[in-house]
């Protein structure tokens, strides 16, 4: 078993293109460091409607120049087995490690199989990405990001011509063709041939982030802005100048790329200490909200004063800003369909419901929002939103700044604020509370033992309230297809729990709707609902055995 582990570890050793993973592999095999090895070689990152991520290193089971090269190969094999060899692919990238790397053999091993390649300028933010397939026509998209992960993190995201992500079955048609590539000795990778672009892609995204706003209304709220260490300043920037917004005030210390990440644990806002520093300027500047991007843009956090929690701001959850969004554009007269996946609030029904407009849920993950016929507006609660779909077909952290930014303006100018506009929709709609059970694993096996333990008995009730209904999400719906998760319908809340997509851990969402009479019963109605999300999470972990 070891002469067959340091074998195969010898055999990928001598097609690594890299130096740096070359020499690290070398020192592995050299040391007989055999657990690590074992685990690099235990099998091979897999390719699915995420594309790839994983953690910087050698061997098939990180992210390094080898799997890459295989992962497009792959993704050029399957689009020539679609009629698609002549056409172009697109390349974005973030300025995480070994990105630019990434990017530049995705154009060679395109180009060496006779399809056409471009890639964006510099680093810039995946909407850009998003967005550049559609404007260029290109039949495929690849944005080298792993988001807000982890700093030694990187991954490979791919699109397809409609500009948005991949779904079933091209995802396990593109690894079947990965699996197929035998050897990186027959992927033809030549020096040159491809295009980098100039800057008239970005100006033509920059052109159309105005649409989003509703032309002559206010733009003076006044914002501090960060960027995670990430490719959003310039851009976001850029947006908010052309808009007429004041100038965001910016926190230096994240304002500038920085693969480190240096001031955050996780470059995510949801992190806890992630937005520290922002609230720390605002307190300094006194601004009218705070708004974050994660690291590749494509995400938009927003904070508010709020006297009521200590330090004076609050982040607001994805689900308040998705409903915020969704009640201003309802309020400028749009139409279409608002669409979201099922672990956010069901709030936005209501609201579209209201409105008399179109409403859908679908999978987890923009990949199936971005897809809803008729689409005007799609969130999902993990801060990402799509407020212009005809543009970018992917959550974009840029545009809804913008929105958020104008939404802002609109309430300064009449005396109110964000908070004052979720009390309304609770009144109006009753209080739609929301909370999420995140459990991050180094032993997947905890969570499938999870997902086992729910599957085999189903809880009957969770904090007092009747489980009046199940459903595993495994054998789809009537309106889903089949997906790894569990969805339980309580009197007056939902919970659904599922893996994540692209980090190791379990995450349930929770939701609870409480009626409110008037504006004098907020308070209470807020009391009881943080009891009940307490009382579901308490119970629903330990039904899960977590």
């Amino acid at each position: 078993m070891t002469q067959d582990l340091i074998a195969r570890a010898k055999a990928w050793l001598a097609e690594d293109p890299d130096g740096e993973t070359r020499e690290e592999l070398a020192k592995l095999i050299d040391n007989e460091e055999l657990d690590e090895l074992a685990a690099r070689f235990a099998g091979t990152l897999q390719f699915g409607t995420a594309g790839l991520r994983g953690e910087l290193g050698a061997g098939p089971m990180r992210m390094n120049r080898s799997v890459v090269i295989r992962a497009a190969a792959g993704l050029a094999a399957y689009l020539k087995a679609k009629g698609q060899g002549d056409g172009l692919v697109v390349i974005g990238y973030d300025a995480r490690y070994k990105s630019a790397d990434f990017a530049r053999d995705t154009a060679a091993v395109m180009t060496g199989a006779g399809l056409k390649a471009t890639v964006l300028p510099r680093p810039l933010p995946t909407p850009v990405l998003a967005y550049a397939i559609r404007h260029l026509g290109a039949v495929a998209g690849v944005e080298v990001t792993a988001s807000h992960n982890p700093p030694r993190d990187n991954g490979y995201k791919v699109y397809l011509g409609d500009g948005s992500q991949i779904v079933p079955p091209a995802d396990a048609e593109i690894a079947a063709e990965i699996a197929a590539v035998a050897s990186l000795h027959d992927v033809p990778r030549p020096e040159n041939g491809w295009e980098t672009l100039g800057e008239e892609v970005l100006e033509a995204y920059l052109a159309r982030t105005d649409a989003v706003l509703t032309p002559g209304s206010p733009r003076t709220a006044r914002v501090v802005y960060t960027a995670m260490h990430g490719v959003g300043k310039d851009v976001l920037t850029a947006a908010f100048a052309r808009a007429g917004f004041p100038p965001p005030a910016l926190v230096a210390e994240q304002a500038d790329p920085d693969p480190a990440f240096p001031t955050v644990a996780f470059p995510n806002p949801e992190e806890p200490g992630a937005m520290d520093l922002a609230f720390e300027a605002a307190r300094a500047v006194n601004p009218d909200i705070v708004i974050a991007n994660d690291p590749d843009a494509d995400r938009c956090a927003v904070a508010v004063p709020d006297a009521s929690v200590a330090g004076g701001w609050r982040m607001l959850r994805g689900d308040e800003v998705g409903s915020l969004l969704a009640q201003h554009l309802v309020d400028r007269g749009v139409s279409g369909v608002f669409a979201e996946s099922i672990v956010s609030s069901s709030l936005l029904g209501r609201i579209a419901e209201a409105a008399g407009l179109g409403y859908e849920e679908t999978l987890t993950g923009f990949k199936w929002i971005a897809r809803v016929d008729g689409l005007r507006y799609g969130y999902e609660e993990a801060l990402g939103y799509c407020v212009d779909p005809d543009g970018v077909r992917d959550k974009d952290g840029i545009t809804a700044a913008l929105l958020v930014a104008e939404l802002a303006s609109v309430l300064k100018e009449q005396g109110r604020t964000l908070l004052d506009l979720l009390d309304d929709l609770a009144v109006r709609h009753g209080l739609h509370a929301t909370d999420q059970l995140s459990v991050r694993v180094e032993d997947l096996s905890v969570i499938s033992d999870a997902m086992r333990r729910l599957r085999e008995k189903t809880p009957t009730a969770l904090a007092g309230l009747a489980v009046t209904k199940a459903e595993d999400l495994t054998e789809g719906t009537e309106e889903l297809p089949p997906t790894d998760g569990l969805r339980y319908y309580l009197e007056g809340a939902r919970v659904i729990v599922r893996p994540s997509g692209t980090e190791p851990k379990l995450k349930c969402y929770l939701e609870v709707v409480v009626p409110v009479a008037s504006r004098d019963a907020l308070d209470e109605a807020r009391e009881k609902a943080t009891e009940l999300l307490a009382g579901i999470k308490r119970d629903l972990a330990a039904a899960a055995g977590i």
